[in-house]
């Protein structure tokens, strides 16, 4: 039996108090859309383990793909050499991006592929001989990590690291988006955002955003006529558009990239979570020839970054057989079953007590209540029924992998709609 007691009073779980330590569970095992726990109950995931499992737990192909790289080698420094998975990793991803992006910088998580975003954006502008173009214009309730570059763009009020605001970065800050994804974007919808751009571009470098689905945030979802405002704007006034897809890169909203909704590109883009398909940490940032020959031609000559683990070779490969299955598996269809399904059977609690709202993108169900709920207690109830959910604030969601059956995301949804149906 695993010893718990020294859990509880050694190990930091994330946003966990070790004074007053939230209850976890046992895992001994995973397999396909279930978490095994030590005493043999199994939970239906539908979190995708923060949203990575794409594919479920155990995949003999990804499994193949590692053991198969491991035996070869495990790591090697990235400067100064290079090797096949990193190679064929970097040509996928230019492959499935939106043109016009072409150079890729291998990361090691998400929250780095924003630090890398940030760096690249501030030195290519230090590169043009405008040193001063080094603020960021973020959004409310935008998320994008929690290093010190990253919580400096996310919300300061609402956001989760208000605590740091005395020693992070000062950006400036758009209001969050108003029009939901199925609605047209006025001229007033960004009205302000237009402001603060015209009266501030001299000083931006880029515009970083969530496109289409604000995640950790709030898990918001609005109008594909709003970022291609936002791509305008940036055009307009000689800003970069930095957009983090490392929630919704890879099919999660409906498109491989939810950029396309808008049938936009944007300057830099951020990758991470799904990349490996929930096995190892990889991201990846991805940059325009405008922005890397603007970087290299400047006083440097080089971009200022280099993680010790960078390109990591299993990691490489992982995500190199994730992506070939993503794409053999149809992933469109799976996420359009999903979507359908999530719809139709989340759609009773939007007339329950207590919610104020429900809403569905892609493989992403998201039921909004009016207060904050108890997450032990909800996620006791959960449990109880076979289910692994993680709510937050006011917000219990599902984010499951691909490959759930129907009857396993009926037997979630149900789950969520007794359980919340009872707060």
């Amino acid at each position: 039996m695993m010893d718990l007691e020294f859990d509880k009073n050694h190990i930091w779980h994330p946003y966990s108090s070790l004074i007053n330590p939230p209850p976890v569970y046992p895992v001994a095992r995973a397999e396909g859309v279930r978490i095994y726990l030590e005493d043999g109950r199994g939970l239906i995931d539908g979190m995708g383990s923060w949203w990575s499992t794409l594919h479920g737990y155990n995949v003999p192909e990804l499994n193949a793909a590692m053991q198969s790289q491991m035996e070869k080698m495990s790591h090697v420094m990235f400067g100064g050499l290079t090797h096949e998975p990193a190679i064929e990793l970097c040509k996928k991803l230019v492959a499935l991006t939106p043109e016009p992006l072409q150079k890729v910088f291998l990361a090691d998580s998400g929250s780095v592929s924003v630090e890398v975003a940030i760096k690249m954006a501030l030195q290519y502008w230090h590169s043009q001989g405008k040193p001063k173009k080094n603020k960021l214009l973020a959004l409310r309730n935008g998320y994008h990590g929690d290093t010190f570059g990253a919580m400096a763009t996310c919300d300061p009020v609402t956001g989760m690291h208000h605590l740091f605001a005395s020693q992070l970065t000062q950006h400036l800050f758009a209001p969050a988006p108003k029009p939901k994804f199925d609605e047209p974007c006025t001229e007033q919808d960004t009205a302000e955002l237009q402001q603060l751009i015209e009266q501030n571009h001299q000083h931006l470098a880029a515009v970083i955003l969530e496109p289409i689905v604000q995640g950790a945030g709030g898990m918001r979802f609005y109008s594909p006529e709003y970022l291609k405002r936002v791509r305008e704007l940036c055009d307009q006034h000689d800003l970069l558009l930095i957009a983090d897809e490392i929630a919704t890169g890879f099919g999660r909203s409906g498109k491989m990239f939810a950029c396309e909704h808008a049938g936009i590109s944007p300057d830099i883009l951020t990758l991470g979570k799904a990349l490996t398909g929930g096995t190892m940490t990889l991201a990846a940032t991805l940059c325009t020839d405008k922005v890397a020959n603007g970087i290299c031609n400047g006083e440097a000559g080089v971009f200022m970054h280099g993680p010790t683990f960078m390109g990591n070779p299993i990691a490489c490969a992982v995500a190199n057989a994730s992506i070939d299955l993503l794409l053999r598996r149809n992933w469109q269809q799976q996420v359009d079953r999903i979507e359908t399904q999530l719809k139709a059977e989340l759609a009773p609690l939007k007339n329950a007590e207590g919610v104020f709202d429900v809403r569905v993108l892609g493989a992403i169900g998201v039921v909004e209540m009016q207060k904050p709920v108890n997450n032990t207690t909800v996620q006791e109830s959960l449990i109880n029924q076979g289910i692994w959910l993680r709510p937050f604030g006011k917000l219990v969601y599902t984010m499951p992998p691909y490959i759930i059956s129907t009857g396993d995301l009926s037997s979630l949804t149900s789950a969520m709609c007794k359980t919340l149906s009872t707060l």
